[in-house]
């Protein structure tokens, strides 16, 4: 509930909506839009903190995790994509299935729980060809679980294995597949996709992926990128349809708001928006999407210290260890150039910001409160 003193400074125009988040009721798009161009950053940190702490108290969870990025070839071209290489030229890769197993294997002896394989849509390799890597990978360790592949990479390799997507995605699991990631999402406005990234997947195609996804029995996690050309309706328009969504699969985790990076791709002129603007998206995000159990703040893209400030802006999420296994923002020009925490490290920065540690495992399940 909002402090009772509050809501005599809670300026007029706000405190139908302040009351409406207090009594768990569920804002408006028009409201959601109103909650952006508040300019009292505080206020909305304090909204924000109303709905987490209903989710999930004073907990902000973690998990033991590491990446695995097959390749940055990719037959897509996106405007704000720091990481995608043509094929041959310097900077490309595209590991065989044994150098993704030495990856795995470099883990024998660490207690990680999750690998996340995500990587650029190569032209040659359909889903057969990296079920049989899922079945390399779950033959070696059993027990660990495989977050694997945008719904963008989805959509090539099952197309390209010749596969209905209720097929590919019921094939996947067999070969060991156990959830799906939310990249890939961007802005669903129409409009602005076809200026960013004209020839990806369109919004329609991605949620309709991670809908027969849930309806499979794989859940997963969905993603927004801000802060390059959308506007806060671009932005709302997106958090509505998977509002939506969740409304009627109930299959995602968490979402997670990615922030446009500008080094080294097409829409570098563009800047980057402020750290303001990073606290207002997680706050209003965890306001508006009042179905999704979780907020996670990628540590890796956004850095340590303003992950660390998210968690009073509604965030309950910071990902994982990573062990300096992603490169994909790095490239975009994010401060963590090898990013790497261990668990005393990711628990002392929430400890700092006056939240309780927890490690859990893919799906929330608790490992242990630190």
């Amino acid at each position: 509930m909002i402090p009772e003193e509050l809501p005599e400074i809670i300026p007029e125009e706000m405190r139908g909506v302040a009351a409406k988040i207090s009594a768990g009721e569920r804002v408006t798009n028009e409201e959601g839009e109103a909650l952006f161009r508040s300019k009292d950053i505080a206020l909305l940190g304090i909204l924000a903190g109303v709905v987490r702490r209903r989710f999930n108290g004073d907990r902000v969870y973690f998990n033991r995790n590491f990446h695995i990025e097959p390749t940055n070839i990719c037959i897509h071209n996106c405007r704000f994509c720091s990481y995608r290489k043509p094929a041959g030229s310097p900077g490309s890769w595209d590991y065989t299935p044994d150098q993704i197993m030495d990856i795995v294997k470099s883990f024998d002896n660490k207690p990680v729980t999750e690998v996340h394989i995500v990587g650029g849509v190569h032209p040659a390799h359909d889903l057969h060809y990296y079920g049989k890597i899922l079945s390399m990978i779950k033959a070696h360790r059993p027990g660990i679980h495989i977050k694997a592949f945008t719904a963008v990479e989805l959509d090539y390799m099952i197309k390209k294995g010749g596969l209905t997507l209720e097929e590919g995605l019921a094939e996947l699991k067999k070969y060991g597949l156990d959830s799906i990631p939310g990249g890939g999402a961007e802005i669903f406005d129409e409009v602005i996709r076809r200026e960013i990234c004209d020839d990806k997947s369109s919004s329609e195609k991605w949620l309709k992926i991670h809908e027969v996804a849930h309806r499979t029995g794989l859940p997963s996690n969905a993603t927004i990128l801000y802060g390059h050309i959308e506007n806060y309706g671009h932005r709302i328009d997106h958090l509505d349809r998977l509002r939506r969504l969740q409304d009627k699969t109930g299959g995602f985790n968490a979402f997670i708001p990615l922030k446009f990076r500008k080094s080294n791709n097409p829409m570098e002129k563009q800047g980057e928006v402020s750290l303001i603007e990073d606290m207002k998206n997680y706050a209003v995000s965890r306001i508006f999407l009042d179905n999704f159990p979780h907020i996670k703040a990628y540590w890796p893209a956004l850095g340590r210290s303003s992950t660390q400030l998210s968690l009073s802006f509604g965030v309950d999420d910071v990902d994982g260890t990573i062990d300096d296994t992603t490169k994909i923002y790095s490239m975009a020009g994010a401060e963590d150039q090898r990013p790497a925490m261990d668990t005393s490290e990711i628990s002392a920065l929430i400890r700092g910001a006056g939240y309780t540690p927890v490690e859990r495992d893919t799906l929330y399940n608790v490992v242990r409160e630190w």
